[in-house]
């Protein structure tokens, strides 16, 4: 069956799994109604024929779905705004349509379920994958439609990655600090285990190596989330435990603008007081008292080459594995020399 070399067909499918051409329809469509052994049976042959790659590319080609999903955690994030922006301008550009879903909205939170039910449902073309928190599991189904990667990724997921350097940022971040004259650099973290926290983390080791204080700025460290509400509780974690820090790089600039807004409450002054770097450089950054130096990751084209990317891949063209653009220092009011 295999060696045919006309396009694999539901009635291959069929054929191969010893069922009917309906219940590959409904296998494909609705799954929970089909028994677990046809199903499996069905899953096999699709596996094997090659059909579910080929059937996707067709969709594709005659825009029979014509969208593909983002999955973005908090949307509510300005962070994301120009990624959405350069993957929607892409997909205009060939008549597809963007479906963006809330991965913390109230409808998935704590129900993987309800996301692998999107996935397996052929609502969309291809998958789009901004959540570093979700599982490799999710996608391993033989009904979801092709997966990109963008600015976060999951390990043990098999898919193409578009990612910033943020390894390159991180130590951008802590050479501008150290060239102003900063000893005592704290590093505010995101979570625990992200992908982007550790990414960010090597580069801030490298940028200590590289200026040489590794060993006074090691263990001024602080964790937290990428928000608002994390950065302003972490001004007086800094306050507390590493009064001596006369800098904070910050994983985001969200945190960047609360611990601003922490440390201006307890009468800490920035940068007169304690200089701050954010990574992102989302619009809000420019705006914010004191402007915020920040990294700049380019956003709009991590969207446009990840929709580009998950274009090529449908279509069954030649993907890399990992694309890393590049960053660069934004010097605005938030650092200076230390006092």
């Amino acid at each position: 069956m295999t060696k045919d070399r006309h396009e694999p067909r539901i009635h291959d499918v069929a054929a191969l799994a010893g069922v009917s051409v309906a219940t590959v329809s409904r296998v494909m469509s609705n799954p929970a109604i089909v028994s677990k052994a046809a199903r499996e049976a069905v899953e096999r042959a699709i596996v094997e024929t090659g059909y579910r790659l080929n059937v996707t590319a067709r969709n594709l080609r005659q825009r029979q779905v014509g969208a593909v999903l983002a999955l973005v955690p908090r949307l509510a994030n300005p962070f994301f705004s120009q990624i959405l922006s350069g993957i929607a301008e892409v997909l205009s550009e060939r008549k597809l349509n963007l479906l963006v879903l809330d991965t913390d909205g109230p409808v998935l939170t704590g129900r993987p379920e309800a996301l692998g039910a999107w996935l397996t449902r052929s609502h969309a073309d291809g998958v789009i994958v901004l959540d570093g928190r979700l599982g490799p599991e999710l996608f391993a189904s033989v009904h979801c439609p092709p997966v990109v990667q963008a600015c976060e990724w999951i390990a043990g997921l098999d898919a193409p990655r578009i990612l910033a350097d943020n390894v390159e940022g991180g130590r951008l971040a802590v050479r501008h600090l150290a060239e102003l004259g900063h000893r005592y650099i704290a590093h505010l973290a995101g979570p625990a285990g992200n992908s982007l926290s550790i990414s960010r983390r090597k580069g801030v080791e490298r940028g200590f190596e590289e200026t040489g204080i590794a060993s006074e700025a090691a263990e001024l460290r602080l964790s937290g989330e990428f928000s608002l509400r994390s950065g302003n509780a972490a001004a007086a974690d800094l306050l507390s435990n590493h009064r001596q820090a006369t800098a904070v790089f910050c994983d985001s600039d969200e945190m960047a603008i609360g611990l601003v807004h922490g440390l201006a409450g307890a009468g800490i002054r920035v940068p007169h007081d304690i200089s701050v770097v954010g990574f992102d450089n989302i619009e809000m950054s420019a705006y914010a008292l004191p402007p915020l130096t920040t990294i700049r990751q380019h956003r709009h084209r991590i969207g446009r080459k990840a929709a580009e990317t998950l274009i090529a891949l449908v279509r069954q063209e030649p993907c890399a594995p990992e694309t890393i653009l590049p960053v660069e220092l934004l010097v605005r009011d938030s650092t200076r020399a230390p006092r």
